[in-house]
């Protein structure tokens, strides 16, 4: 499955808001450096999906496409 990511890096809070079947919004604690939030996002979206989950593209942007292994 293919999923669209509009991530919100540095926002205080971990929280998921699911948008549309395919489309989420994710808040995150960690800044978007040094790749600190791609690794919090793959952490929650592991445990929201209880799958694998991979960056298909986006990994220095906001919007991501997101691969969840099946």
């Amino acid at each position: 499955m293919i999923i669209d990511v509009k991530v919100k890096p540095n926002s205080g809070r971990q929280d998921i808001k699911k948008l549309s079947e395919k489309e989420y919004l994710v808040y995150l604690k960690k800044p978007a450096s040094e790749g600190k939030a791609n690794a919090e996002l793959l952490k929650l979206l592991t445990r929201y999906f209880k799958k694998h989950i991979r960056i298909k593209s986006g990994v220095a942007s906001k919007r991501k496409i997101i691969e969840v292994i099946e």
